[in-house]
């Protein structure tokens, strides 16, 4: 990262996130072993007048987590606390990677009921900036929070649930940073059980025209479209009775660690250095995946390795519109002189209460685009954007997108709320950064 970090704060350098495609230099950057060091911590920057903000692993692609201030590393913050069987639930220190609390889950013969598709954020990163599996009836990581502590611009201890401060609980479980510093979170979790993974290729015009009814068979559907080409890779996970039948080690190789990491990786670096390859290297890839079924706990059937690094915009749209925007992109592409290496990838979730999630009461489909890192991709992006906008398109706020505070109080009708919330909580905007004074406004 090239940062020296102290745990009483130290002078730093530069921090970078994880596509390289931010950086910032903040005055100095303070490693908490404890949450009363960490409030320590945020009263000495509102006394220094410095803005604060919490730093996970940097996988969000905005500049949410940036600052000039004091950059706050709660990695020290981590591991299970406690875990109550009979409620349900389970509580874990912020900084904990979801890597991390999954498996100590599963040990523990415990699991989250739906996931996102990698594990290596922490918690509180995940959670305030919407992270998002794939689900009908199952929504996103905040969603299945049941209470969380927060740190307030004074440095108080907050505690937040549905009966606890439930007017800070139905915003502060997708935060953006803009609330507080998120210190432990309660899951609701259940038994640990299988899931029987379908993988299969599948044409864009019959995946498009059947996307309703593969929603409706089944618990978490999802497909990649591959630019360039007619094809796609569709995915279908539903719980089964077991047992255990991973992909077998040469396969899941091929698959998970050659085609999807080590190929990717080569074809996406001859793409950049030579774009004109692109729609042949496409039409090769898409054909290259085969048909896989197999069955293992959650986290190893939801979440998979993510080695190549990329760009990447997601937006939510109603659900009923996803069909029409993901033509329109197809279209776009194909008309443009675009170049796109990376598949398009599609996931549903169902309507949520939580203020600012990209679900926020309604049933919602994602539509991904991604470029390999160091590609230029907004000219891309931007097409894409039009597109998803036009359908009334919520960008995910870990994620590259253009909108502004004027466009969200126009898309989400809880947006006055979070603000207003956010201006009692932190009037001096001690957790404010360039990224939430667009988003939010001033």
């Amino acid at each position: 990262m090239g940062t020296a970090t102290a745990r009483n704060g130290s002078t730093a350098t530069a921090w970078r996130n994880w596509a390289g495609n931010v950086t910032a230099t903040p005055t100095r950057v303070v490693t908490p072993a404890s949450v009363g060091e960490l409030q320590e911590a945020v009263r000495r920057a509102a006394e220094d007048g410095l803005r604060v903000k919490a730093v996970g692993t940097g996988h969000s692609f905005t500049a949410a987590a940036a600052t000039d201030g004091v950059l706050l590393r709660p990695q020290a913050l981590a591991g299970i606390r406690s875990v109550d069987r009979a409620a349900g639930t389970v509580t874990v220190a912020a900084g904990t990677a979801l890597k991390d609390l999954n498996r100590a889950l599963a040990a523990e013969g415990l699991s989250l009921t739906n996931m996102g598709d990698i594990m290596e954020q922490t918690v509180s990163g995940a959670t305030s900036t919407g992270t998002h599996g794939t689900g009908r009836d199952s929504a996103s990581i905040a969603a299945q929070i049941r209470s969380l502590e927060l740190v307030t611009a004074d440095g108080e201890l907050l505690v937040c649930s549905e009966k606890e401060n439930p007017e800070v609980f139905a915003a502060a479980r997708v935060g953006i940073g803009a609330l507080g510093i998120v210190t432990a979170i309660t899951f609701a979790v259940e038994p640990l059980f299988f899931l029987t993974a379908r993988e299969e290729p599948m044409g864009f015009d019959r995946v498009t025209a059947e996307f309703e009814e593969h929603f409706a068979e089944n618990e978490h559907f999802e497909f990649y479209w591959f630019p360039h080409t007619g094809n796609c890779n569709t995915k279908r996970n539903n719980r089964s009775q077991g047992p255990a039948a991973p992909p077998g080690p040469v396969s899941g190789w091929i698959e998970d660690e050659l085609l999807s990491n080590g190929l990717f990786q080569a074809v996406n670096t001859l793409g950049r250095a030579v774009p004109a390859t692109i729609p042949s290297i496409a039409r090769v890839a898409s054909r290259a995946l085969s048909a896989r079924t197999y069955t293992d706990i959650p986290y190893k059937v939801f979440t998979s390795p993510r080695r190549v690094r990329f760009v990447e915009m997601e937006y939510a749209l109603p659900r009923e519109a996803v069909v029409e925007a993901l033509r329109e992109l197809r279209a776009m592409v194909d008309r443009s002189r675009l170049r796109i290496s990376f598949p398009v990838e599609v996931r549903t979730a169902p309507a949520d209460d939580i203020a600012l999630s990209t679900a926020s009461g309604r049933d919602t489909a994602y539509i991904a685009v991604h470029m390999y890192r160091g590609t230029p991709y907004q000219a891309y992006f931007t097409a894409a954007e039009q597109i998803f906008t036009a359908h009334g398109g919520r960008p995910h706020w870990g994620k590259v997108h253009t909108r502004d505070a004027e466009y969200f109080s126009r898309i989400y009708p809880r947006f006055g709320e979070f603000t207003a919330l956010r201006d009692r909580l932190d009037p001096d905007r001690v957790f404010g950064n360039d990224y939430l004074r667009r988003v939010l406004g001033a």
